[in-house]
């Protein structure tokens, strides 16, 4: 009686939901070095580790001031990347926008194309696994219009149900309206959904927000204390290759608990 009763209330994940950047994908080459190199390209010689370090900054402002690439202030997407681009040269010294407007469109288009990713270890094989065993697979990112063709370049794409990004829902991660779209395009309750991603408050806290089970993908660099304290052991993914076997832990636990 017990035992039916274990298996008839038994957890049963559906649904996994998708951080992509630096959880399925990364850039070929840092993004500093990214521009760096397209400013060669047309004359200008600006050091890599300033532009890193300028674009950090540039993004963080840009984000601020003009949230999910500006949607609602009347930006495209594209208009909020080539500003971004724009103030990342400027705090890096160089003050000429006609000659950064060039190399803008020329990144812009450059990380369109599927080339400039990579796909990082152990995804591919976490996807076919998660296949195999029946879950439906979804992306959920903070990522414009360029993302659908970037992971059908890669091969990627017919892995997933369908691709959400902040973009199309118009509300980026963490804000739970995203979670709820993915839900709701899914038909799945959030006690039979769980999302994997590598940002403690974008992916980890949004999603657990919406009621959904979530896993953290944390790098080798120790974890922030704080973050630490506050993810269960058992929610934390060292790689992609511990996925499964979380999912598997997971659903072997009692609903609720």
């Amino acid at each position: 009686m017990d035992l039916a009763f274990s298996m008839a209330h038994r957890l049963q994940i559906r649904l996994l939901t998708w951080d992509v950047k630096d959880t399925l994908l990364k850039l070929r080459r840092p993004v500093g070095e990214e521009y760096a190199a397209k400013a060669r390209v047309h004359g200008l010689d600006v050091a890599a580790t300033a532009l890193e370090q300028a674009f950090r900054q540039a993004y963080r402002a840009q984000s601020h001031s003009f949230p999910n690439y500006g949607l609602s202030q009347g930006l495209t997407s594209r208009q909020w990347w080539l500003d971004m681009v724009l103030q990342t040269f400027r705090l890096a010294g160089v003050q000429d926008a006609q000659a950064v407007a060039p190399i803008a469109d020329q990144l812009y288009e450059d990380l369109s194309s599927p080339h400039t990713w990579q796909v990082l270890e152990g995804a591919e094989t976490s996807l076919r696994g998660c296949r195999k065993r029946g879950l439906r697979l979804a992306v959920v990112s903070n990522f414009d219009r360029r993302l659908e063709n970037i992971l059908v370049g890669l091969g990627l794409r017919e892995h997933f149900d369908f691709v959400l990004t902040s973009e199309a829902a118009g509300w980026p991660k963490p804000d739970p309206r995203i979670f709820r779209e993915a839900l709701r395009l899914a038909h799945v309750e959030p006690a039979a959904a769980a999302h994997i991603g590598d940002s403690y408050r974008c992916d980890y806290q949004g999603s657990r927000a919406m009621g959904m089970h979530s896993f953290l993908l944390v790098g080798p660099e120790p974890l922030d204390p704080t973050v630490r304290d506050s993810v269960p052991g058992e929610h934390i993914l060292p790689s992609l290759s511990h996925l499964l076997p979380a999912l598997d832990r997971l659903e072997g636990s009692t609903p609720g608990l």
